[in-house]
């Protein structure tokens, strides 16, 4: 658990982080299209693939200290305590990882019941990121969540009575149907039940998606833009008054217990990622494997090579995306480091180039760093476009 204070002096030294993709779903929600399959039929091997990927790459991070170990999807928690255990340990032998103060294990409230929250502190996991996305059954009806309200509570109550109790949720707003009455009940819960950190994301429309073909067949209601703006500002709003720091756009932390895996992505520090889609970063590197389970498990596992391509970022590309990850935190995009990292001419180009943003009240410059006023925040991809070199 750290601060923003925290982040910034632990910044300083050269950490990286590990991802685990898990790529199984018991089900698919319509809004989703991230990689993963309704199948289990493979996860054995899959789970050997990882394992030897994990062993096959523990070179590509030459000592830097891991400090966090992140098991995102698809739907983490359909691994075992043995499972995780079985991870967790390769991690730890193989790479510099007494370093680790942060095990982040991503799950669905209906996979949370007291059996399995008791088996997981039999693992290094100590941190739950949980995918609620609303404590209102008709907007989980229409998500096409596996779980219900009643599950979404019940699920973190377990999950704390077992002592995992650093604990964050996802939330989705702009849900057709959700009133802002129901979006400030949803925020009022997440103080309710104590818990420390949030996400919270619009819903949106993303093509090859379920959701996509039932808003364009008229199945589903469409989303309302103008509705989802409203009630960000009302999560702006409601959350400060619950004492949450919205530290960057989608991601609200009591002080304390800022998500350290995430920042570090945001802030630019190396991370290695492991499974079929997983995406990794080092030195201006970024790699990808493929986004496919039977191609992956076969590459590893019997090919014996990874399966993966990469790119290397030139300065200005390394740059635009420093401008697109920054912006989008509370600590913004700091001009003496792109004086002190590229160059005077460049600072003063960006600075030419967030005249329009700031005429419009989008942009702000402060402590000689650009920052996202409220109203910027809305639109933090376009206006981050608009300054891109």
């Amino acid at each position: 658990m750290t601060n923003g204070t925290d982040i910034m002096q632990a910044n300083a030294t050269p950490s990286a982080g590990i991802y685990i993709h898990i790529p199984f779903c018991k089900q698919a929600c319509v809004y989703c299209n991230f990689h993963f399959s309704t199948s289990l039929k493979h996860k054995d091997e899959m789970v050997a693939a990882i394992i030897r990927e994990l062993e096959m790459r523990k070179d590509e991070l030459y000592g830097i200290p891991v400090n966090t170990l992140y098991f995102g999807g698809g739907t983490p928690s359909l691994l075992t305590e043995t499972e995780i255990n079985r991870i967790t340990e390769t991690v730890q032998r193989n790479y510099k990882a007494d370093t680790i103060s942060e095990y982040t294990l991503e799950a669905n409230p209906d996979d949370l019941d007291k059996q399995y929250t008791k088996a997981l502190r039999n693992t290094a996991v100590n941190r739950l990121s949980i995918g609620v996305q609303s404590f209102r059954d008709q907007d989980l009806l229409y998500m096409k969540r596996a779980h219900n309200a009643q599950e979404a509570d019940y699920a973190i109550k377990a999950a704390q009575d077992a002592g995992l109790t650093n604990i964050s949720i996802d939330l989705i707003y702009g849900t057709p149907g959700l009133t802002d009455k129901d979006w400030k009940n949803n925020l009022d819960k997440v103080a309710a039940l104590g818990v420390q950190h949030f996400s919270a994301y619009a819903l949106t429309v993303e093509e090859k998606t379920a959701l996509h073909h039932n808003i364009k067949k008229k199945i589903s209601a469409p989303v309302d833009v103008e509705q989802a703006a409203g009630q960000f500002d009302i999560l702006t709003e409601h959350a400060a008054a619950m004492g949450f720091d919205h530290y960057e756009i989608s991601n609200l932390a009591l002080p304390g217990h800022y998500a350290v895996h995430n920042t570090n992505y945001w802030r630019g520090l190396p991370y290695l990622g492991i499974g079929p889609a997983a995406h990794s970063y080092k030195d201006r590197e970024r790699k990808w494997n493929i986004a496919n389970n039977a191609l992956y498990i076969k590459s590893i596992l019997t090919e014996k090579k990874l399966p993966a391509e990469a790119e290397q970022l030139t300065d200005i590309e390394f740059l635009n995306e420093y401008i697109m990850t920054s912006l989008r935190t509370m600590w913004g995009c700091d001009i003496s480091k792109i004086q002190r990292d590229w160059s005077e001419d460049m600072a003063r180009q960006l600075l030419r180039n967030a005249e329009e943003p700031m005429d419009k009240g989008q942009l702000e410059l402060k402590d000689n760093k650009l920052l996202l006023t409220q109203k910027g925040k809305l639109f933090a991809d376009g206006i981050a476009a608009d300054l891109f070199f």
